[in-house]
Formats: C-alpha cells, structure tokens, sequence
C-alpha cells in the first residue's frame, strides 16, 4: 500500500477549480501547462502521488515540483515555470567550429567504413575525439548536442544531394548548336526553302535495360464494392532484358524503333540502315545523338563511308543528354504502354514495344523544344 504524502492538501476554490479544468482540457495551451493542471486537478481531489505519476507517466519530482509551488505561491505559480537565469555556454564557437569542420569530412577519413556520418555516428566520434583534440566540454555529448550545432549551420552530413559536374569543355558551344538545329525546325514550315526540304531531322537514341518480367500468379481484376485497383502478386520472374534502338522525326513525329539484345554498333548500323531505306534518296539525314561508343565505333564509321553525304551527326554535349529531344519519347512510352508490363518471353515483350510504337505512329506527335531564349539568339 502506498504510503500517504505528508504535503498538505491543495484547497480550491470554485473559480480555481473550473480554470484548471478549463486548461486541462485547452488543445491551445502549452502541453507543459496541460499537464500541470491535471496533476493539480488530481491530487485536489486527494489522488495520492502513485496515481498521478501513473495516470499522466511523468516523474515524482516533477510532480512534487508542481505541487509545492502551487501550495507555496497559488496555482498560477504553480503552472508555470521558475525563472531561472541561463547558464553561459560552456561548448565555445571555436568547438562548434570543430565539430562542423569533423561533419564535412568523410567517415572513411578516420578508418570507418561509412561513406557519410550519421548524427549518431559523429557524436559517437566526437566523445571520442574531441578531448584529445581539448575540447573536455564535448566528452559526454549527445546526438542532440551534436544535431544543435549543426543546424546552426546548417549542415546535414547525413544527407547526399547529386549534382552534375559538365566535365565537357565545349558543352557551351554543343548545346548551341543542338538549339539551333530545333529552332531552324521550328521555323521552317514558316519559311521553307529547297535546301531546308532537303534535310531531315531525326533524334537517335537507345532505351537500354527494359526488363522482361513475367507473373509468377495470374492479375486479379478490379470488382466494385470490393477492390478498386487490379491485384497483382509481388513475385515475378525476370526473363531478361531488351534495349530499344529509336529514331524521332522531328518534322512529323514518326518514329522508326528496333528491339534487340543488345546495342552494339551492328545493332545501331541496323537501325541507320532502316532510315536510310525510309528516307528518299536525295535527302540528307541530319542526326542528333549523343557520345556512345556504338555511335562512332570503327564499324559504324566504315558503314557511313559507303553513304556518302547521306548522314550528318549533331553531337550532344557529354552528361547532356537531356538536349536530345527523344528522350521526352522515351518518357511518354516508360509512362504509357511500358508501365506495370508483363509478358511471357522476351520475343512478347519486343513483340509489345514495337505494336506499342506502331499504336503512336498511327497518331504521331511532334516533339518541340520550346526554350531558346537562354542559349538562342
């Protein structure tokens, strides 16, 4: 049985009564507050220590810290918190600076096998550490301590944010010249002479990796009132992958796509070959693609020694291939008929792509690029 406080009894008035309960209840108050009248509340209504530190989980010096300054100043005392004077901190800016310089440093530095440090990682290290370094005041610091000098930065070491870096010298003058081959496409059918007539646009370029899976169970088909999405089993088996090797008019839209195994240079030749059968004769073909090895390897280089005048190749900068407009086609696609796909084999899934293609062909857009005002005059 628990034993019976010796604290004298808190005496409440009416009013007194109906504030705390009032504040008991208050979804605005501070919660520290909250919780104050409550114990106030309880132990008013002679609730003995044991409960309150029960009902409300806090801690008995809390509790009596509330209760004694309520029976010495009043309720209002009792709520609140003492004034108390700020301690000067004894963690510096010169151990601040250390700690943000340890934090943009790499784990791997100091023997560990982490790539980036986590709150709990570094201030493992720091307590470590730092006292050697002559920072006692950092021997026994915490994960907070560590995460409030940080964000003060703020620094977040744990977190990895990628960037490109254009590690091509003329990227510049590249993107300058893919920009104004689409704003010369842009404005033809506005002005057209013989000479434009006789030069084709088209963007090359490969779609690698796309995965065959196959369902291991069968789908299960929406039914209303019950289920509201098409159920599918989360197992599959993968059957392999396919690359698929497309090329974009950028006049009409129409796009010429092979599917293979591979994309090797005779799999790239196979699909210049194809445009070179579409396009009549006279016709230049203006290409742009980007830097893969396929596009300029020996054999591909021999093959377009035998078409003379046929090709021209616009390269695209290294790390730029966002300027190669098929690449919003092989967007559309990856966001259309390639979603959530099945198949049986591999010959299915190739057999899809190209009826996929075929369905687009049928209703051809036209791929426009729409800023120019940044790298165009």
């Amino acid at each position: 049985m628990p034993g019976k406080s010796r604290r004298a009894k808190l005496h409440l008035d009416k009013g007194q009564h109906q504030e705390l309960l009032k504040i008991s209840q208050s979804r605005t108050t501070p919660i520290r507050e909250v919780q104050r009248a409550k114990i106030l509340l309880n132990y008013a209504n002679g609730k003995d220590i044991s409960f309150i530190k029960k009902e409300f989980n806090v801690s008995r010096p809390t509790i009596y810290k509330c209760i004694d300054k309520a029976l010495a100043a009043g309720i209002e005392t009792g709520l609140k918190d003492k004034y108390h004077r700020p301690k000067d901190s004894i963690i510096t800016e010169e151990v601040k600076a250390w700690v943000v310089n340890l934090a943009c440093t790499k784990p791997k530095d100091y023997g560990y096998e982490a790539e980036v440090w986590t709150l709990s990682s570094l201030a493992k290290h720091t307590r470590k550490h730092a006292p050697v370094a002559g920072h006692d005041c950092l021997k026994r610091a915490a994960k907070a301590t560590i995460q409030r000098i940080l964000k003060s930065q703020p620094l977040q070491p744990h977190k990895v944010r990628y960037y490109l870096d254009r590690r091509d010298e003329e990227f510049e003058n590249k993107m300058h010249d893919v920009l104004v081959v689409y704003k010369e496409i842009k404005t033809q059918s506005n002005n057209q002479n013989e000479q434009s007539k006789k030069i084709i646009t088209v963007s090359v370029d490969e779609k690698p990796g796309i995965q065959a899976l196959k369902n291991i169970a069968p789908d299960l088909p929406p039914i209303p009132g019950q289920y509201a999405q098409m159920g599918r089993d989360r197992e599959y088996n993968r059957l392999g992958t396919v690359s698929l090797l497309a090329a974009l008019d950028l006049h009409d839209g129409h796009v010429i796509a092979q599917v293979h195994d591979r994309h090797r240079s005779r799999e790239f030749i196979s699909l210049l070959k194809e445009m070179d059968q579409y396009y009549p004769k006279d016709y230049t073909i203006r290409v742009i693609l980007d830097n893969h090895s396929a596009h300029i390897s020996k054999e591909t280089m021999a093959y377009l020694v035998t078409r003379p005048n046929r090709f021209i190749y616009v390269h695209t900068p290294k790390h730029g291939s966002w300027l190669n407009l098929i690449e919003t086609f092989f967007s559309k696609i990856s966001r259309t008929f390639l979603k959530h796909i099945r198949v049986e084999s591999k010959q299915e899934l190739k057999e899809r792509i190209l009826k996929g293609i075929a369905e687009i062909n049928a209703e051809p857009v036209i791929h426009r690029w729409k800023k120019f005002d940044f790298a165009v005059n």
